[in-house]
């Protein structure tokens, strides 16, 4: 029993010694401006206590529809549940490593029998022995120069930031599924225009017909309102297409096809999309935004990698013993005098690996050097992503505007063109030119709201928004499960 006291007191010492050689980590500065550009292209941005971070995505989105997509995508997307399902992965690796710093203790149990034969036997005759043991065994490496905690350490990082990737993935979810339910929209309303198009161009080849057969028009205006019809038959047919293929990428985000009682579909300038959001500052993105908080975590992980790297040039040291009872017959086995113990403490002293340790050193160096350049990547990345979307929320709603005065002026010119044809006073071809000019013009006018939404809504996931449901909700940490 000396030596099992013995070997409680090392163990006691290991705990209250053990130190990790990893560097002291320091967070690396930001490596962007203090605060975000300001320009004639930046819309100045009234004061709000508020942050983006706050406001659920219930708030942001008014579109009854939309939220019940979001809702559902959420629950079915293969993509989130892999990202889920990889939380679970990297939780259960940490808890391997952790519980290297703890003994292995193990009941163990064993019968043998021998024959030794009679040449071979000390006393001339064969020899026919049982043994049975039964007992606990213990090992434990004590980690007096912190490789295990290092490597502990380097698990709970890798792991957390796992849980920050898969906290980006919910967040960047939400924006694809509003930003490709918008864009379905938007070919809602392009084939809207487009068949309206269409239905103008057929009456003004009706007329055109009408008036060559009667000999008063010519075969040139015959022939340019005819192709008027055709290549607008033509863009009806392409966005019937893309509008069929972006319905299909909303569902597979979606992960389910779309029930048949959805609410009905708020238009694009109804969409009640927050516009003006409090963008705070620069530094406010280093604890908004997952994937910063993931390269930083990655950070710490090489960092403790470090730690474990030095840790191989030193000593290590390994405790091993067993209690129990052994006897020749199995009857005995717990008999008294049967009692059987073994204590073998092990140390094992780098010498010479052939530069393998230094080499490994190099390679932990070496990678929290990669850390430190995508850590700073991450951010600069966001600033970028911020300010351009700052920018383009500055100059969309006066684009709009002058878009929505040019659509009408092209309306008013299209309608005195044709008076002007059905006259007889000008040919068909300002007719046409009118006709072309507001076709583009409207498809402008609803690709620049589809713009300016999108904008809002990346602007939003930019800023860290989108990870709760409803505003004043607690915060949820980043590996909660997935809302059913």
């Amino acid at each position: 029993m000396r030596e099992l006291s013995l070997l409680a007191a090392l163990s006691v010492v290991a705990v209250s010694t053990a130190c990790t050689l990893a560097p002291r980590y320091e967070q690396p500065a930001a490596p962007v401006a203090a605060t975000y550009p300001s320009g004639e292209a930046y819309k100045l941005l009234t004061e709000s206590t508020s942050t983006p971070v706050d406001l659920g995505w219930r708030q942001f989105f008014a579109d009854p529809r939309l939220q019940k997509l979001i809702e559902l995508a959420l629950r079915n997307n293969r993509d989130l549940r892999v990202a889920a399902l990889n939380v679970q992965q990297a939780r259960a690796q940490y808890r391997i490593q952790r519980a290297g710093l703890a003994p292995d203790l193990q009941v163990q149990g064993m019968g043998s029998r021998t024959r030794t034969p009679a040449d071979l036997s000390p006393i001339g005759r064969a020899v026919v022995a049982n043994q049975y043991e039964s007992g606990i065994a213990a090992a434990w490496e004590i980690d007096l120069f912190g490789k295990l905690r290092s490597l502990k350490d380097q698990a709970l990082a890798q792991y957390l930031a796992t849980a920050q990737v898969r906290k980006g993935v919910e967040i960047s979810l939400v924006a694809q599924v509003a930003n490709q339910y918008l864009t379905t929209r938007a070919y809602d309303e392009q084939l809207q225009v487009t068949q309206a198009t269409l239905t103008a161009a057929q009456e003004s080849y009706r007329l055109a017909k009408v008036q060559f057969d009667a000999g008063v028009g010519s075969e040139l205006d015959l022939q340019e309102a005819e192709s008027t019809v055709e290549q607008a038959r033509a863009s009806h047919q392409n966005q019937l297409r893309l509008r069929a293929q972006a319905e299909n990428a909303l569902t597979l985000l979606v992960g389910e096809p779309a029930p048949a009682d959805l609410p009905q579909p708020l238009p694009l300038d109804h969409q009640g999309i927050l516009a003006d959001i409090p963008e705070g500052l620069p530094s406010d993105l280093l604890t908004r935004r997952p994937d910063i908080a993931a390269a930083e975590e990655q950070l710490r992980a090489a960092n403790a990698n470090i730690g474990a790297a030095r840790a191989a040039f030193f000593p290590s040291i390994s405790l091993t013993g067993q209690f129990g009872s052994a006897s020749q017959d199995l009857g005995g086995l717990f008999k008294p005098h049967s009692a059987a113990w073994g204590f073998a403490p092990k140390v094992s002293l780098p010498i010479f690996s052939g530069g393998a340790n230094l080499a490994n050193l190099d390679v932990a160096q070496t990678g929290k050097r990669v850390a430190i350049a995508q850590y700073e990547k991450a951010i600069q990345t966001a600033f970028r992503e911020v300010a351009d979307g700052l920018a383009a929320r500055g100059t969309y709603d006066e684009q709009i505007v002058s878009l929505k005065r040019y659509a009408s002026a092209q309306q008013r010119r299209l309608d005195l063109s044709s008076l002007r044809y059905r006259n007889g006073i000008d040919s068909y071809l300002r007719v046409l030119s009118a006709q072309t000019s507001l076709y583009a013009a409207e498809q402008a006018l609803i690709s620049t709201r589809l713009a300016r939404l999108t904008n809002l809504v990346n602007l939003y996931q930019y800023l860290g928004g989108g990870w709760l449901e409803r505003t004043g909700d607690v915060v949820r940490p980043a590996d909660a499960p997935i809302a059913s």
